[in-house]
This record gives structure tokens, C-alpha cells and sequence, in this order.
């Protein structure tokens, strides 16, 4: 393709269409006289990638780590003028994140100009257009450019280095152009997975026998290739960093997310995206992306480097909002992801034949072929100059467009409006009857009549009420609002709307702001199409969770105001601690707390640690004129006691009631609790999302391995096992694990970690264990466990041959369901009673045993967010089991509970089981 051609594709029409190859490099050139002075004595003084580690980057079987990159960084911001680094925060494991603007000198010598032009378009309040087009025409293109994120993806880390490296020191004209339109970002996102990767591989001298599949632990603290579905919750902290840099800091108009590894028989996949799009964005974004893309395809076919795909090339869609470049769209901003081939040793392009033949998504096909690393890196390098050259030709465009969307937002949220679903689309079609299916279309009157319905109009905002049973549990869900750029307003006063009266101290979130696409996703469920393959055929499979709204998973009690309304608040100006609660009542007896709060579980630990009893009532228990539901805790007054309970209601916002005299009635004495939780070697990322909460809830415990499960003799250690939704393969046959290094080809501190869970020797173990006393939970799809111990727990989602239903039948791919919860049960404890779980390809039960069902799937099965094929296979289905198994428990919770840590209202349902069983042992 000419150099004309991709100008135009690049957005600058009939104008770019005009420009020759030669005329286009002098129009680049007049554009930029200014910037040229210093062009030459700044690339003199540069110090190279060479130069600094020995070798070029890119350069087969070697790896840069992220110490060497961060000297690396200090080094440039020392030596060049046309950059700033900038620390924005620090990462799990206590390392610096940086990124680095890097612009012409004039542009960041005016840095916070342009910073507060790219804030205020993009939050759009209080700009008029005449505003928002001076400003534009003043302001620079703010453009995200990152990589590393997924550090075993090891392309965009490198290429991120040689990307820096040239933007410092180039010196063609269109690059001088770029800069002097644009502000690069340019973002190492995990620092400590890099370390951990580049080191990995870099071990061994043998260059042939460098490699990072063995990795011993995830690449993330925490949850490893999860980073990337964090970014609406926001709970890592390096999440929190980049939140920070893209909706309160910075406000890029354009995201650039690297990632690896491209479809097979291709090099990378780019933009645009297949379907499904989420009704909840402005179409500018997507108009805008297709832009981009285009751009981004041409510019590679330019330079004749073949192996670009796009839409049907790969499963990526732009319906779930969880990762990085897709929150942006919830944002008015323009997020992009690359799928790049690639690998520090050699690698091969596969012959995959239907990817031979040129289509509308894969233009110009690339042959089979042994790939090198630095391809990998000069592919990108071209990537990214597409992307930048777009950003500059379209500098206003996209200032302007982005406040356009934001007053579009702002504009919407202040009228009555309609998203049009696929439910409301079903809802047309069965209203217009026979004659839906016809070429000349309905009777237009059932647009006003069914689409516009004025009972399906779109909220006016959001109240929280102050007065719900766990108010803190509604600030962490706001905190992540706050922290993704949301406005949030705390009420200074007692008002009332549509004739119920709120207390002061309660919180309201309007629509009526920039970021409205992603208000709405966060509170209303998500309404996924019904996507098949064909007509009557399996469903197409999502890229992620169909359904997540994220106050619906954490249980926060809120109301949908369908009417403008006005009241008095204040502007919540950061992240907030819980509001502190209060002690009421003058007893010296002891202390009653309500079960509900899940800090209540924080409180618990520390009392347990300190050494001081705590209880739960069985029954409802009076607290002064109040009735606390059953599962109150009972805290007997002591000298340890008071300062814990004191801390608890000032900084974790827990109410408590001195009570005079102890309360009657049963009780359940908690006692402290030794948690093993199963891990892998390699790491299980549902295993540490569990470890993250069972951090941030203070429950002790130990990361266990199957050697030293298959070892027995595990009542010596831990009185409860938690085995997370990954941990249990569907075949524990010794001979169906997945493989594992030699322990002779890893270091000696990491072998103990090896082994796999397997029915022959894991599994005696682990049932001796509960026979003896101890208890097992099991989340999700580690149901298994239970049924390989010969326990009652028989799959209603299972055919008669015993093999899982077609998808035809039943598919449910995440999606939020709604529960009956008996919450006078002790697993139950503080549950609503009715509860919304996340389930994802996970199982209901016939009940077992002779008690009331603690938490089950109604006869009526309701989806509350996402996508749901034969639901009602579920109906009547215990969600939950509590069965004895010998002295000790077993206790299946059949939905993800902790899904990304979303899950913060059925995690209760974890923390409770995990002082019950131990309790329960301990009384019998």
C-alpha cells in the first residue's frame, strides 16, 4: 500500500490522499522546523541499549529484568531533555512503577497545561464546545503506550525499551512531528513479573536451554494473567497505579495495551474487534478504534510485513470490562490490544492452511517461517509509529472527541434515555408477532412502545443508603468507582427522593457525568446477547464473564432514581476509609456486633489472635432496643478485649452494643483456626485470589503443596484445607497431570513445590484428614474433591451418562445467579437472604442429608447479569453443602465465592465455613 493511501486510512482524507511518498515526508518536515534544533546533538548523547546491556534488545535467548530496566530508565531521564520519569506508585512486592512522558522540551516544560487541557476534555463539566475546541487546538494528544503486563508474554517488555530508546533519539521527520503533537506515556506495567521471568530465563549459561514455561510461583504476587481482569474492582495495587494515571492523573484519548501471542499462522493480531459490543459506551469509541486499527493494519502492509489479523482472527470482543484497554471504552477513551508472535528463542510460524488465503481479516497473510525475537520487536517498533502518527494527524479530533463523548455522557445522565438490550430487542420482536421476521420491517409505533418504555428508562443516578447492614462494604465497592474516575458525592444532610428519606452520611452516584458508561456497568446488569454460532447451534464462547456488575457481587444496597433529582452532598475528593461506627449502650459485660459487616471477620481474627474468646449466637439476640439476626458475636469483656473492639468500630466501621449482661441462648464457640490453603507449583490464580482475601481479612494460614498433602498426617498442621475453583482437575488419574519440571532442573527451595493432586495418593490423605476431624472446603469447580472422597454430592448438571450437558443445553459462562439463602444457619451467618453468587461453568447438588438447604438455586432460576443457556436445569439445586464425613466436614460451595475478589457478599460464605468446621469438631 503507498504512503498515500495509509494517510488516508489514517484519517486525513482527501488531503492525505494528495500527499506523494516524498510530498508527505516535506509536509512532515514543515510541521515540525521548530523541534529540529536540538534533534542531533539529543541523539549524540543517548545511551544506547547496546550500550547499556551488552547486547541489542531483541537480540535472541537474552532478556532484560526489570532492575537492569529501571537503571535503564534513570539513566535516559539524566540524559535526554525530551523526557521525564515520573514514579507512580509501587508494586506487590514493594518495587518502583514508572512512566515515562516523553515529548519535546518545550512540551514538558508545559506539562501541567497540558495535563489539566487532557482533564478537564475528558471530564467534560462545565466546558462549553466553544471551550472544548480551543482547548484542543491547544492541547497535546495524550497516548498510553505499556507493555509487560503479562510477564511470561515477553515481547512488550523488551519492545518497550527499544520504543523509549527511539523516541529519544529519532530524528525523521514525521517522529519530530509526533512529538510535537503528541505526550507519550510510555508504562512498565509488572515490574515484579519481569524480574522474575527475564531472571528466570537468563539462568542458565546454556543459551539452548533458557526457558520461563517452569516458573515456580504466578507472575503477578497474586493472581498472575488475573492482573488483566482487575481493572474495574482495582484491588492490586499495580492496578491501582495505572487507574490512577488513566482517569485522575493523565487521561490519555488513546490506550495502547502490548500483549503475546498472536492466532497461529499469523504474526499479530490488532483492531478492530468482533462483536459483541456492550450497548453501554459511546459509538464514538468504537468509530474511533476502527480508525486506529486501520491505521495500525495499513502501516505494517506498508512496510511490507506481513500476518496481521483482526475481528473473527481471535476470540477478542469488547463486551467485558474487566481488562485495561477495555475499561477505557467505559471511559470515552480509545483502548487497543496487539497479539504479537514471538519469543527471546527462535520460534516458527505455523502453516495453518485457511490462513493462506487473503480475507477482510487477514489482508496480507504471512508464510511459514522461523521468527526471531527482534522481528517481534521491529514489528511492534512499527506498531506503535502507527498509532503515534494517527494520534498526531488527529490531535484535535481526539481532544475534541473525547470531551464530546464526556458531554454526551453529562447530556444523558440530565434527560430521560433508553439503552436498547437484547432483552428489549426480544421484547420487539415478540410484540411485533408474525410479522418480525418480514423485509419491510414493524410498525415503527412499538419503538416508542416497547424500546421506550417508560419503566425501562435509564437511572438519573444512584443512592446508597447510610444505614444498610454493611455500610463499609458499600465504601470499598465506591473506593473502586473512585478509583476507576468515578464522581461520588457523600450526602451532608438528611434528604429524601421519590418519598423515601436517606440519612445523612449516605452516598449518591449520578449519571450525569463523563464516565456514565462505566457508572452504568458497574450498577445494572449486564444484558448479554444470545450469541450462537449458527442458528440453533452452541453458543458462540464469550472471551470472559458475560455478567460481573460489580454492587450486585458485593451485595450493596442501592436505589435506582429514574428521576432528576437534587441533594445535599459534598464531592468525595479520594479513596475513604469506612465511616467509623459507634458503641451503643453503657454495659460492662461484653460487646455484641452484628455478623453482617464481613470486617466483622477482621474483628474476629484479631481477638482469636490476641488470645480472647469470641462466639456466635446461635439465634436472634437483642442489643438494646435493636435484634441482631442469628450469628451475632458475643465478645466477653476484658482488658485485651476493649482495645480491639475500640480499634475495630473506629477504623473498620462496625457498630457494637455493651451489653450489661451476657446474652442467652446457644453459641458457637469460635477458636483459632490453622488455614492451608492448596496451591501448585507454578501457582493457581483462583488460589491467589483467595490468598489476597484471606490477607486482607488477617485469617492466618499456610500455602500447602501436594507433597505435603500426599505426606498425611495433616491434623498436625491445620485444622481446615481450602482448595480454590482451579486446584481439582476433572481427572485425578496420576498419568492426566499437567507436566512439571525436573526437580534436578529448578533450584532446590522450590522442589517441595512440585507434585500433582491425584486419586491414589492425595486423596486417602486428605479423607484421613477429615475422618480424623479437620475440615475441607471446596469452591467452585473443586466440588470434585468431595465427590472423589465418596461423599454425597451428585452434579444436577450432569447428563445420565454421567458426562457434563451440551452446551446446547446448559451454558452458563460467568454470569451472576440469584440464591435462597437459609442465613440461620451457621455458614450462612450474615448472608442475605437472597443472594447473588457468580457462577462460571460451575455445579448445583441434590440436596444431601436431612437438614433445610443452606443456600439454593430457586424453583424459578434468576439470572441477575449475563448470559444464561438452560438456567433452569438449576432449579431446586443446592448451592451449598454441609456434609460430616466421619469426625470432620466437608463443606462444597458450589459458585465461585470469590471470583477476582469480586464476590465480596458470598465470600462470607468462605469465612464463615472456615471457623465452623474447626468449631463444630472442636464441640463434638
Amino acid at each position: 500500500m503507498s504512503r498515500a493511501t495509509t494517510l488516508f486510512a489514517a484519517g486525513l482524507g482527501l488531503t492525505g490522499l494528495l500527499l506523494t511518498a516524498t510530498s508527505a515526508l516535506a509536509y512532515d518536515a514543515a510541521l515540525v522546523q521548530p523541534a529540529t534544533v536540538t534533534a542531533h546533538a539529543q541523539a549524540s548523547r543517548i545511551t544506547s541499549p547496546q550500550e547499556a546491556f551488552g547486547h541489542a534488545v531483541g537480540a535472541d535467548y537474552h532478556l532484560v529484568n526489570y532492575t537492569q530496566w529501571e537503571a535503564y530508565l534513570k539513566t535516559l531521564a539524566g540524559q535526554s531533555d525530551r523526557m521525564k520519569l515520573v514514579e507512580i506508585g509501587k508494586s506487590s512486592e514493594g518495587r518502583t512503577q514508572y512512566i515515562a512522558i516523553v515529548s519535546t522540551p518545550q512540551n514538558l516544560a508545559n506539562l501541567d497545561r497540558y495535563q489539566e487541557i487532557a482533564r478537564r476534555l475528558a471530564k467534560a463539566e462545565g466546558v462549553t464546545e466553544e471551550e472544548a475546541r480551543a482547548m484542543s487546538a491547544e492541547g497535546k494528544a495524550v497516548v498510553w503506550i505499556d507493555g509487560g503486563l503479562h510477564s511470561t508474554e515477553t515481547v512488550p517488555p523488551q519492545a518497550l525499551i527499544a520504543a523509549v530508546h527511539e523516541w529519544l533519539t529519532a530524528e525523521d521527520p514525521e517522529a519530530l512531528r509526533v512529538l510535537n503533537d503528541t505526550i507519550i506515556l510510555f508504562a512498565p506495567l509488572n515490574p515484579d513479573g519481569m524480574e522474575l521471568v527475564s531472571n528466570w530465563y537468563m539462568r542458565n549459561a546454556d543459551p539452548l536451554k533458557r526457558e520461563f514455561a517452569s516458573i515456580p510461583v504466578l507472575y503477578q504476587k497474586y493472581v498472575g494473567h488475573d492482573n488483566n481482569r482487575d481493572y474495574y474492582l482495582s484491588a492490586m495495587a499495580e492496578t491501582t497505579n495505572v487507574n490512577r494515571q488513566f482517569f485522575r492523573e493523565w487521561f490519555p484519548q488513546i490506550i495502547y495495551n502490548h500483549h503475546q501471542t498472536a492466532p497461529a499462522g499469523t504474526v499479530v493480531f490488532m483492531p478492530p474487534f468482533r462483536d459483541p459490543f456492550n450497548y453501554n459506551y459511546d459509538p464514538l469509541v468504537m468509530g474511533t478504534l476502527s480508525e486506529v486499527g486501520a491505521a495500525m493494519h495499513s502501516r505494517l502492509i506498508e512496510e511490507g510485513k506481513p500476518g496481521s489479523t483482526m475481528r473473527s482472527g481471535a476470540s477478542y470482543s469488547t463486551w467485558n470490562n474487566g481488562m485495561e484497554r477495555s475499561i477505557t471504552y467505559f471511559h470515552n477513551a480509545v483502548g487497543l490490544l496487539t497479539e504479537i508472535t514471538g519469543h527471546p528463542t527462535p520460534s516458527q510460524i505455523s502453516l495453518i492452511p485457511q490462513n493462506q488465503l487473503a480475507r477482510n481479516d487477514l489482508p496480507m497473510p504471512v508464510a511459514p517461517q522461523t521468527w526471531h525475537f527482534a522481528q517481534s520487536i521491529e514489528y511492534s517498533q512499527s506498531i506503535n509509529r502507527a498509532v503515534l502518527n494517527y494520534a498526531s494527524r488527529n490531535k484535535d479530533r481526539l481532544l475534541f472527541n473525547i470531551w464530546r463523548m464526556g458531554q454526551n455522557a453529562i447530556d444523558k445522565g440530565n434527560t430521560d434515555t433508553w439503552r436498547i438490550t437484547p432483552t428489549g430487542v426480544e421484547a420487539l420482536v415478540e410484540a411485533a408477532g408474525e410479522n418480525a421476521n418480514g423485509r419491510r420491517g414493524v410498525d415503527p409505533a412499538l419503538y416508542e412502545q416497547v424500546l421506550r418504555d417508560p419503566a425501562r428508562r435509564d437511572p438519573r443516578g444512584y443512592v446508597i443508603p447510610a444505614d444498610q447492614a454493611d455500610l463499609p462494604n458499600a465504601v470499598a465497592f465506591l473506593n473502586s468507582l473512585i478509583k476507576t474516575g468515578v464522581d461520588v458525592d457523600r450526602a451532608t444532610r438528611a434528604f429524601t427522593v421519590g418519598g423515601k428519606t436517606y440519612p445523612a452520611g449516605s452516598y449518591v452516584v449520578k449519571t450525569a457525568q463523563a464516565y456514565r458508561p462505566h457508572v452504568l456497568d458497574m450498577f445494572e446488569p449486564q444484558d448479554h446477547p444470545h450469541d450462537l454460532q449458527y442458528p440453533g447451534g452452541p453458543p458462540a464462547l464469550p472471551y470472559d464473564a458475560t455478567g460481573y456488575t460489580l454492587a450486585l457481587q458485593m451485595g450493596v444496597k442501592f436505589d435506582r432514581i429514574l428521576d432528576g433529582f437534587e441533594a445535599p452532598t459534598e464531592r468525595v475528593a479520594d479513596v475513604m476509609a469506612p465511616p467509623p461506627g459507634k458503641i451503643d449502650g453503657s454495659g460492662r459485660a461484653g460487646w455484641l456486633i452484628d455478623h453482617a459487616p464481613v470486617n466483622g471477620y477482621i474483628l474476629s481474627n484479631r481477638l482469636l489472635k490476641a488470645g480472647v474468646p469470641v462466639f456466635w449466637q446461635e439465634g436472634e439476640t437483642r442489643a438494646g432496643r435493636a435484634t441482631l439476626a442469628p450469628g451475632a458475636l458475643w465478645i466477653p469483656a476484658s482488658d485485651a478485649a476493649r482495645p480491639i473492639v475500640e480499634a475495630a468500630v473506629r477504623d473498620l466501621g462496625l457498630n457494637a452494643h455493651a451489653a450489661a449482661r451476657a446474652p442467652g441462648g446457644d453459641r458457637i464457640a469460635l477458636k483459632p483456626v490453622r488455614v492451608g490453603l492448596v496451591d501448585r507449583y507454578g501457582g493457581s490464580m483462583a488460589s491467589g485470589w483467595t490468598r489476597f482475601m484471606l490477607e486482607q481479612f488477617e485469617y492466618p494460614f499456610e500455602v500447602v503443596y501436594p507433597q505435603r498433602l500426599d505426606a498425611g498426617d495433616l491434623a498436625r498442621d491445620f485444622d481446615v484445607l481450602v482448595f480454590a475453583s482451579d486446584m481439582i482437575p476433572a481427572d485425578l488419574s496420576a498419568t492426566a497431570q499437567r507436566d512439571q519440571p525436573e526437580p534436578e532442573t529448578i533450584p532446590a527451595e522450590y522442589r517441595s513445590w512440585l507434585g500433582n493432586i491425584t486419586a491414589d495418593k492425595t486423596v486417602p490423605q486428605i479423607d484421613a484428614f477429615v475422618r480424623g476431624g479437620g475440615s475441607v472446603v471446596t469452591i467452585g469447580s473443586a466440588h470434585r474433591l468431595a465427590a472423589a472422597m465418596g461423599a454425597q454430592v451428585e452434579d444436577v448438571l450432569r447428563a445420565e451418562d454421567g458426562k457434563p450437558l451440551a452446551s446446547t443445553d446448559f451454558f452458563i459462562p460467568g454470569a451472576i445467579l440469584k440464591t435462597e439463602v437459609d442465613n440461620r444457619q451457621p455458614l450462612a451467618f450474615g448472608a442475605p437472604a437472597q443472594m447473588n453468587v457468580f457462577f462460571n461453568r460451575n455445579a448445583g447438588f441434590r440436596h444431601a442429608g436431612e437438614g433445610a438447604p443452606i443456600a439454593r438455586y430457586p424453583e424459578q432460576v434468576s439470572v441477575s447479569s449475563g448470559w444464561a443457556i438452560g438456567p433452569q436445569k438449576l432449579s431446586g439445586a443446592d448451592a451449598v453443602l454441609d456434609l460430616p464425613h466421619g469426625d470432620g466436614r466437608l463443606i462444597v460451595l458450589g459458585p465461585d465465592v470469590v471470583n477476582r475478589a469480586q464476590a465480596r457478599s458470598s465470600v462470607r460464605l468462605l469465612f464463615n465455613a472456615l471457623f465452623y468446621g474447626p468449631a463444630i469438631s472442636a464441640e463434638e
